[in-house]
């Protein structure tokens, strides 16, 4: 035959035909058309290759795609078979007995539904065939009952598996949360005992309160971790949730949008948990639920260089607070200033005294100065105005419409105004500002607040100033300062004779910083290991050093205050508290920018020999009327006696009663709000 030459996978055995020719071996598949490709032909051999499915395969197919249809249809089909069943046995039944004609059977002149009728409620209540009479029905009546019992069972055990299904799906957290008010926590790490104990106590006055958890994690085991970090939480109720808290159907667990206020957590097994925060702040305010009132959102953060990102995507619904930037400031400031870290404790916690907002406006057209006497039992330290947070004004500062007042108080429902208070009429000391010289600090050990540490105590100390910083690892990111140089030497501050070799006595401040990338117990105990020896040294030489230190565990403090360190700061517990309270008031976080920066007024204890006589017979106004003439606000006092006594807060009496009458002794310390 001969070969077409158009053909152009060399096929042959066929010509082709003229249009409409029909001849001998030309079929009508070749007279319809052109021959089949190559790419035809293999699907052909691919479809004629695979088996056809035989009938068992088909009803097997079909009965599991049924079964995957859950309880309902687990249900419909031991109904659909108990259907069949009874049928089948009455329709026997009925046919036995009409056949047996025996008179000792039951009546054969009932119908075949009345036996299925018998036999459905044999069924669904397999019982007693005492009464039953002649064998045949005998018999197929206690096939009846057996199968009941298949039945009953299979019953049983679909509704069984549907409860606990239930019960499991209940204990995973999945179902939406119906509170209204609440404090809504996405996300989970170490701060979140500290978190919830500090809501726990700022909500006693507010009666009953709801604190929802939602995080990847397995609910119960976050109840019990919380029942167990945690004490007295009152009236506080707190419910947790799994989901995901970057996914924008599972934030809808939390109920966000009937939440008081939201904190956001970077998850503790995160690479980088500031992505984390930042994904679930997109997905808060880009919910299909986000109504037109807007968040009040409080996230946390890591690192500074993913605060301009998350300003971006929370916009004026976030506040956001930047933990090591947060424990560096700080960590400078105490250092400087033996006790500070007490203060700032109390100022962060909801135990005793925090800072407050209020409206008064009784207080409009008085002075700044004026207001502080206008409370007895609350402390002035502040004016907001608009968008401007102003700590320590001037005291001649008049209070303009619209002014509230930052003040500190036991509680909001104590901020009340009374007669004005008459300044108590004693003398003022002469204090003379000693001049700066330049200052040698010693940091042992390193974290990421170390940065902004470092750029932080550049601000404050005087040129010529020198750090010494001592690392087991490479130190990144020194940034470049201008009053303070920077000295890099690597060892083991725990070594002692390392550290004796430093020469600890030598330097003005001593701070200990706790490693975050080790296990928080074993860093805590390297740290109680390296006090004790700087301890230790500083007996030996007969000095006294000022040592601040760092630690990741609270439950440390109590153990590591042998070691008669001047201050400890709780890295965790201090960015939660800040968390904590911002959450509750937004406007703390312009507050606590203020306080804990160098750029206007800051807490600063100063000898209250500086600024009245000691062992007078005065009362607080005295100390108000004294700060105030040197441009300060006073807000309270330190006990030199108590400085190491846990029960009397260290020493720390903030926001004291205006008219209480005190006495002064040798080295205690006036706590104030001043330029630096």
């Amino acid at each position: 035959m001969p070969r077409c030459a158009a053909c152009s996978d060399g096929s042959v055995g066929y010509t082709h035909p003229k249009p409409g020719e029909t001849g001998p071996g030309l079929g009508p598949t070749l007279a319809r058309g052109p021959a089949p490709t190559s790419r035809t032909r293999a699907t052909s051999s691919k479809e004629s290759a695979m088996p056809t499915p035989t009938l068992n395969e088909r009803l097997r197919y079909r009965f599991d795609v049924w079964m995957a249809g859950g309880t309902v249809a687990l249900m419909g089909l031991l109904a659909l078979a108990t259907f069949v069943f009874v049928v089948i046995l009455g329709f026997i039944t009925w046919i036995v007995l009409a056949l047996a004609r025996d008179k000792t059977s039951p009546d054969p002149n009932e119908g075949p539904f009345d036996f299925m009728w018998g036999s459905l409620m044999r069924t669904l209540d397999p019982g007693t065939m005492g009464g039953d009479r002649g064998w045949a029905f005998r018999i197929l009546m206690l096939v009846v009952t057996i199968g009941g019992l298949v039945i009953v069972a299979s019953l049983i055990g679909i509704v069984s598996g549907a409860f606990d299904s239930r019960v499991e799906q209940l204990r995973k957290g999945r179902s939406r949360v119906l509170e209204k008010d609440h404090t809504l926590i996405l996300g989970w790490n170490s701060k979140v005992f500290s978190i919830v104990q500090e809501l726990a106590t700022a909500n006693v006055s507010r009666g009953r309160s709801h604190i929802v958890i939602l995080a990847n994690r397995d609910k119960v085991d976050m109840e019990d971790e919380i029942r167990a970090a945690t004490q007295g939480l009152g009236k506080t109720t707190v419910t947790c949730r799994t989901g995901d808290p970057k996914s924008l159907r599972d934030l809808e667990i939390g109920s966000p949008h009937a939440a008081r206020s939201i904190i956001l957590l970077g998850p503790a097994d995160a690479t980088d948990p500031d992505i984390d925060v930042i994904k679930a702040a997109l997905a808060l305010t880009n919910s299909a639920t986000h109504a037109d009132a807007k968040y009040h959102i409080v996230g946390e953060l890591t690192g500074p260089d993913n605060l301009d990102i998350a300003r971006l995507v929370g916009g004026d619904e976030a506040k956001w607070v930047v933990g090591p930037e947060l424990i560096g400031r700080i960590t400078v400031q105490t250092c400087r200033q033996s006790g500070l870290s007490n203060v700032y404790q109390e100022l962060l916690d909801f135990e005793r005294n925090e800072i407050y907002v209020t409206d008064q406006p009784e207080l409009i057209g008085l002075t700044y100065f004026d207001a502080q006497l206008a409370f007895e039992n609350s402390t002035a330290i502040g004016i907001v105005r608009g968008e401007t947070v102003m700590m320590n004004p001037d005291a001649e500062c008049v209070l303009q419409a619209g002014d509230r007042l930052v003040v500190i108080a036991e509680d909001d429902s104590t901020i009340k105004l009374g007669r004005p208070l008459v300044v108590d009429p004693v003398g003022m000391a002469e204090r003379v500002s000693a001049p700066e010289k330049p200052e040698r600090i010693l940091v042992l050990g390193t974290n990421s607040a170390l940065p902004s540490m470092l750029t932080e105590l550049n601000q404050y100390v005087a040129s010529g100033s020198d750090a010494t910083i001592v690392t087991r690892d490479e130190v990144q990111n020194i940034p470049q300062l201008d009053r303070l140089s920077v000295t890099l030497q690597r060892g083991d501050a725990s070594q002692r004779s390392f550290l004796e070799s430093l020469h600890p006595t030598s330097f003005d401040h001593v701070v200990v910083l706790a490693d975050p990338a080790t296990d928080p117990q074993q860093a805590d105990s390297r740290t109680l290991v390296t006090l004790l020896q700087l301890r230790d040294i500083a007996r030996h030489d007969g000095q006294d050093l000022n040592v601040v230190t760092e630690m990741l565990d609270d439950a440390n403090r109590e153990l590591a205050e042998v070691t008669e360190a001047d201050d400890f700061i709780i890295s965790d517990k201090i960015v939660a508290l800040a968390l904590a309270q911002i959450s509750e008031n937004p406007v703390l976080a312009e507050v606590f920018d203020v306080l804990f920066t160098s750029k206007s007024s800051e807490m600063y204890l100063h000898p209250v020999d500086d600024y009245v006589e000691l062992h007078t017979d005065i009362n607080f106004t005295a100390l108000m009327e004294a700060a105030r003439f040197r441009g300060e606000t006073a807000i309270g006092f330190r006990r030199a006696a108590h400085a190491r006594q846990k029960s009397e807060g260290y020493g720390v009496n903030l926001n004291p009663a205006k008219t209480e009458r005190l006495s002064f002794a040798e080295g205690d310390e006036i706590i104030v709000l001043a330029e630096a």
